[in-house]
């Protein structure tokens, strides 16, 4: 199916946020589009979707133009949209997640025996078998409820397919599984609209690569045509000489020391210590067990055993409230759901943990926000008044750490910190950190990205299926040996693994 979008333009108020945009894709093609947040990626592909109507310009399929009214038109039309904000409902199974409005019925009632199987079939012709079907969507992590996202999106066997961020949540063998799909697609004639931050994966899967910068199309070129660095420097307007900031090797005190933690089932016999002034990472591929573990740390969850040392002293939270008050600060891996309340504003949002139902000193909150919306670059700068939904990805990123810096916290737990970030945010991000770091602050940072995790870190540690592996000192390691030690192969076998 030939797709033909000519000068696209939509507005939100006065704001021109689409200025005349174009694009073609033939059938079997990859097309990646990258850009920084609020360059008008989602915009253009919610127009696409039939979810926002466009103020003026043409849409045509195999020649023929679009009214879409509505993501029902869409869908009809075989093009299908997987949005990086997760549309499934929680309290449903996978089963039923998959199937919603076609799930098999035999004389009136739905046989659940079929329903099943098919929903077993579906997830292991994506590659995503990894899945139990029969568990309440909900209780997945953030990757597996991904995985169920793009499956239930072939259901139907799109014409068009269109991927917001789908490799955001995923790593190891769940990325495998993510680009053989495509491959797989790719040979049946369907065309793959492929949005990511993820630059050398869009070099490596794209046929065409699309730059989109503040509303407009940039450049089109060819993989063979660019390279990461050139595709930054379009994207943020000048090179960038330096990604990540230079390691230290001295540090302060400890400053948080876990000995022997555990809780049955998602992590077993943690110890390490991180230091003042440290930014110490935690690889791991899905279901090791990192997640859950600074979450436990936080009093999200519980410890079963173990005890944790905050500056020397015995510390056990059960609630979060007292990790905050005792100077700690998570930034979880699900912004969305569990960072922000995406129905107030900004604002609101900033202050969320440091209101505690006092009397607000008005003055002093107002010069908070706008030093934290300047302090980290929240675009655009008058966004203290919009709602929280109405920001990029990235800038609502910058509101959740936004919202924890100003608890002034000793110890900093990020949770996929960069996830769903374009690179220049990136930057900005990992300079943040590396310069709380430097005046004294802990920075605990739990990470899918494999270079994030050892660049933008003093010292790595590794988990695999709940144990602490390995411990590496991140200048003196390299990528393939924390691979190795994540998926529990020796360093040298890695390839054949």
């Amino acid at each position: 199916m030939s797709l033909a979008m000519r000068n696209v333009r939509k507005s939100y108020g006065n704001a021109e946020v689409l200025h005349g945009v174009s694009l073609t894709a033939e059938p079997g093609q990859v097309v990646g589009i990258v850009g920084a947040n609020g360059a008008g990626k989602s915009t253009l592909i919610k127009v696409l979707a039939g979810a926002i109507t466009m103020d003026s310009g043409e849409i045509e399929l195999d020649g023929k133009p679009l009214n879409l009214k509505s993501p029902r038109d869409a869908i009809t039309l075989g093009i299908h949209t997987v949005y990086q904000e997760l549309s499934i409902v929680p309290e449903l199974t996978v089963t039923e997640n998959l199937l919603m409005g076609s799930l098999p019925k035999h004389r009136g009632l739905i046989s659940w025996r079929r329903a099943h199987k098919k929903a077993a079939e579906l997830l292991e012709e994506t590659g995503f078998g990894v899945v139990n079907h029969r568990l309440k969507t909900g209780s997945l992590t953030v990757a597996r409820q991904q995985m169920v996202e793009i499956a239930k999106a072939l259901v139907t066997q799109p014409r068009i397919l269109v991927l917001d961020e789908p490799s955001a949540v995923l790593s190891g063998s769940d990325l495998d599984s993510l680009y053989s799909l495509i491959a797989r697609l790719k040979k049946t004639g369907t065309t793959v609209i492929y949005i990511s931050h993820r630059l050398q994966e869009v070099l490596n899967l794209a046929d065409t690569i699309i730059v989109m910068k503040d509303g407009e199309f940039l450049a089109e070129m060819t993989p063979a045509q660019t390279d990461e660095d050139h595709i930054i420097a379009l994207m943020a307007g000048r090179k960038i000489d330096q990604v990540y900031p230079d390691r230290r090797d001295c540090f302060g005190e400890p400053a948080l020391e876990l000995i022997n933690v555990s809780r049955p089932g998602e992590f077993e016999d943690i110890s390490f210590t991180l230091h003042r002034g440290e930014v110490l990472s935690i690889f791991g591929l899905v279901g090791s067990g990192r997640s859950e573990l600074v979450e436990a740390l936080f009093g999200a969850r519980r410890f079963a055993s173990g005890e944790v040392l905050l500056n020397g002293k015995k510390r056990r939270f059960t609630k979060p409230s007292q990790a905050v008050e005792a100077g700690m600060a998570l930034v979880t891996e699900d912004r969305k759901r569990t960072g922000l309340i995406l129905g107030l504003k900004v604002s609101e949002n900033i202050t969320l943990a440091t209101w505690h139902g006092l009397i607000l000193n008005k003055a002093k909150q107002r010069s908070d926000i706008a030093a934290m919306t300047e302090n980290l670059s929240i675009q655009p700068a008058n966004s203290a008044g919009l709602e929280a939904w109405q920001l990029s990805g990235g800038n609502q990123q910058k509101v959740v750490l936004a919202k924890w810096l100003l608890t002034d916290p000793q110890i900093l737990v990020l949770d996929e910190p960069t996830r769903g970030v374009d690179m220049t945010t990136r930057v900005q991000i990992y300079s943040m950190i590396d310069d709380l770091a430097r005046r004294g602050l802990s920075v605990l940072m739990v990470s899918s990205d494999l270079t994030e995790a050892i660049e933008a870190a003093d010292r790595v540690l590794v988990m695999r299926e709940g144990r602490l592996v390995s411990e590496f000192t991140a200048a003196q390691t390299t990528e393939d040996e924390v691979l190795a030690s994540s998926i529990g192969v020796k360093y040298d076998q890695l390839h054949d693994a």
